[in-house]
């Protein structure tokens, strides 16, 4: 297994940033800024987007596992592997995510703790509602972890 940066052709990619994004608009926002990871074990399972937001904060725009490789702690070896890399770089790791009884409890058993949320994020942001797990999400929250 190997996770290595993607610096030309992050589109060829969208498959998975679909996964974690639907909205294509949305992920153009941050894609060329951010710094991608891809995560090989055999063949492509995961994908990882960052961005520096000032401040010694690093986010994660985009985190996706292929859905058949879910519950294999690939996603979990993305964030450690960000974790690492960026250790002594950054103060503060941060990911913005709907209020979804699917991602919530994966960010915290990752070491994240809820720290703000935008209103309305995701109805003033996106051309179509957006479900999760059967969830509509209506607002971003953001969970925040130190390095």
């Amino acid at each position: 297994m190997k996770i290595y940066e993607v610096k030309d052709n992050k589109r060829d990619y969208m498959s998975l940033l679909f996964l974690a994004d639907e909205q294509e608009d949305m992920i153009e926002k941050y894609l060329d800024k951010g710094t991608m990871y891809v995560l090989d074990d055999d063949g492509i399972k995961g994908e990882c987007v960052v961005t520096d937001e000032g401040n010694g904060v690093l986010e994660i725009k985009n985190i996706a596992t292929s859905p058949e490789f879910h519950g294999k702690g690939y996603g979990r070896l993305l964030i450690d592997f960000i974790t690492e890399k960026y250790a002594g770089i950054y103060t503060t790791l941060q990911v913005g995510t709907g209020d979804s009884p699917l991602t919530i409890p994966f960010y915290k058993k990752c070491g994240f703790k809820r720290h703000h949320l935008i209103k309305n994020f995701f109805l003033d942001n996106y051309d179509h509602p957006i479900f999760e797990e059967g969830v509509q999400l209506i607002d971003m929250v953001y969970l925040r972890k130190n390095f």
